[in-house]
């Protein structure tokens, strides 16, 4: 497998500043896999390029780590996961953005130019641009045959690929290192949680925003559903759905929480009087679905930051009749920013969602709903944390889902309530969901806000 790298910077040898590899000499690193090897083909002030040649010991896999299914195997020709923990050992330093003897190199963008010379596309050239065109890229790709006698074979998922891109170099490395495995769909080795660590450092400041976000995790993770929603977590802030599936719900199945809180959000909807609802942090649209087969609701709003949640949320809508699929609009949105699409509805809702958001951005939280949208009604849900003690499967400290940034007493809750209420002039009551126990009181708790000046209460 060959890697090359060539800019027309100037003094284009700077390259070799910034790989750490003297472009005067050849150099060659053992891996565990096999042997990588680095040497400059052309190395002038005008132009300099540096390869790297991967020597992968297929047979030597086989043997000691079974980590190939076959002797016969595209592994040692085609760039893989091989490649990116060849670019990690090799070029370790300019993939962290470091250089002792040039630290004004590392950050300015410089015209580069990647060669791969086989790269497997499991999805395609359009894919590969789909990948790299959003990152600034000019993508080039030449698809291999099947086999050049055979022509109505037709092509392979091979690709000879060249990307070219006014970008600082570790930016280069770090798209290669995510990239490659992306498009062949697969890696060598076990995937496990800290993985995630290395996708969300190594994805720091494009991944979260890219297009093709959800394909990347998705691939990156091998596709293990419990690592992806754990980094979608992570890079939304919030948790990428609340199904049935997540740790909170297993815990409070036995009560039937869920719908228990569904139940009692309706009724005070109802009571309120409201016909066009928020439903904010929606997650897969399940409650919005409820309210959509409720006559007195209208029109139903529906926000979450999770790009996946919400496409389930969208699949969950449009399976309904038209009468209630009409009523349901589904929006992307953060909890955090001013929007003016919240603004105009009688009442808003949020579900067991206020406690997956950190303690220190509450003040913002606060004044999106209660100031800017400021819907007639709010109804909020939330744990009651002195209801833990009762889950045997719930140790002293922990928290009923990974994702909770805080659980809050009752006294705790009625005390944000409270002042909230006070500063946005709202009045606010509180009811318990699930059974009330007399030392520790329900295992939900609900307050419901109404706006005094509609109220014309003082």
């Amino acid at each position: 497998m060959l890697l090359t790298i060539t800019t027309t910077h100037t003094p284009a040898t700077d390259l070799g500043y910034l790989l750490h590899k003297h472009p005067a000499r050849a150099q060659s690193f053992d891996l565990s896999f096999g042997r990588a090897h680095v040497f400059y083909p052309e190395a002038a002030q005008e132009r300099c390029t540096a390869a790297m040649l991967l020597d992968l010991d297929a047979i030597g896999l086989k043997r000691h780590r079974k980590a190939l299914v076959d002797y016969v195997t595209d592994r040692p020709y085609v760039a893989s996961s091989f490649t990116s923990v060849a670019i990690a050992r090799v070029f370790g330093t300019a993939l962290k953005g470091q250089c002792a003897h040039r630290p004004d190199l590392v950050t300015r963008p410089i015209p580069l130019r990647a060669k791969i010379h086989v790269l497997p596309c499991r999805g395609g050239d359009q894919l590969l641009c789909d990948l790299f065109q959003p990152l600034g890229y000019a993508v080039t790709a030449k698809a291999h045959r099947l086999d050049e006698k055979f022509s109505e074979w037709g092509h392979s998922p091979y690709y000879t690929v060249a990307l070219e891109a006014r970008i600082p170099l570790k930016d280069l490395l770090t798209h290669l290192y995510v990239l490659i495995p992306v498009l062949d769909n697969d890696k060598h080795y076990f995937v496990s949680q800290s993985e995630i660590d290395t996708l969300m450092r190594r994805g720091k400041g494009w991944l979260s925003d890219h297009p093709k976000r959800d394909l990347i995790v998705d691939r990156y993770l091998k596709h293990q559903r419990t690592l992806t929603r754990e980094a979608f977590r992570l890079m939304d802030d919030i948790p990428l759905e609340r199904g049935i599936a997540d740790s909170e719900l297993v815990v409070e199945n036995n009560l039937r929480l869920n719908q228990q809180r569904y139940r009692a959000a309706s009724e005070a909807l109802e009571k309120s009087g409201a016909q066009s609802i928020l439903d904010l942090g929606c997650g897969e649209g399940r409650f919005a679905q409820i309210l959509s087969d409720h006559p007195q609701f209208t029109k139903i709003l529906g926000m979450e930051v999770s790009h996946r949640a919400l496409s389930r949320a969208k699949e969950r809508r449009d399976r309904l009749p038209p009468v209630q699929r009409d009523r349901i609009e589904l929006i992307h949105g953060s909890l955090f920013y001013r929007d003016a699409r919240l603004e105009g509805y009688d009442a808003a809702v949020l579900l067991e969602v206020i406690e997956h958001l950190a303690l220190s951005r509450l003040p913002v939280f606060n004044r999106v709903v209660f100031e800017y949208a400021r819907p007639n009604t709010v109804i909020v849900t939330t744990p009651n944390a002195e209801f833990n003690v009762r889950w045997a499967s719930l140790p002293g400290g922990r928290f009923r889902h990974p994702d909770h940034r805080f659980e809050w007493s009752r006294k705790q809750f009625q005390n944000w309530a409270r002042g909230v209420a006070e500063k946005f002039n709202y009045r606010t009551t509180f009811k318990p969901i699930g059974p009330v126990d007399p030392e520790v009181g329900p295992p939900t708790q609900m307050a419901v806000f109404t706006d005094q000046a509609v109220t014309g209460d003082r």
